[in-house]
């Protein structure tokens, strides 16, 4: 499967509320086998649908050690139905290069969504793993982490990335 391109901002796509999945067949089984693809090759341990300019609701997750067997997790449809407790931890994401920034999430929340076959699933994540879901799911509300720092990092970095975008063209 080829390594997708992944969309970095401003891309106007990443600002799009990403559509359910209603097809459940060969299709989106290739797009997630490119996604998860794409996903250990950026390095990453999650990537959206919408990273990749695919407007549906669709992320795959991968929180294994590096040094034990990929574990990919994709979550078709999902939604946060409980959180609770916060924690501030430092985030990045393929999608914003160069920036990390502490972010304010749920510590333990419950998610429903559909596996790869349209089968419904729920289940409970906690601390990292718990982090690493919302972070994705805010891609596909069109919410990036940057939405989430302060408006003078935020602004740092907008002027930060128009002047490399400037550079490149």
């Amino acid at each position: 499967m080829p390594i997708l391109e992944i969309l970095t901002y401003p891309n106007p796509v990443l600002r799009k509320k990403a559509t359910p999945v209603t097809e459940f067949g060969d299709e989106l089984k290739s797009l997630v086998k490119s996604m998860a693809e794409t996903m250990y090759d950026a390095p990453g341990v999650g990537l959206a649908a919408p990273q990749v300019g695919v407007s549906i609701r669709l992320v795959v997750i991968d929180v294994t050690p590096k040094d034990e067997d990929h574990n990919l997790i994709v979550l078709a449809n999902p939604e946060i139905i409980e959180s609770e407790g916060e924690a501030i931890e430092e985030e990045g994401c393929l999608s914003l290069p160069e920036l990390n920034a502490n972010v304010k999430r749920a510590v333990h929340i419950k998610v429903k969504a559909q596996d790869i076959d349209g089968k419904a699933i729920e289940f409970a994540a906690e601390d990292w793993f718990a982090r690493v879901i919302q972070h994705e799911l805010d891609h596909l509300d069109g919410t990036l982490f940057l939405d989430k720092i302060s408006v003078l990092k935020r602004a740092m970095y907008k002027k930060k990335r128009k002047k490399i975008l400037a550079e490149g063209a």
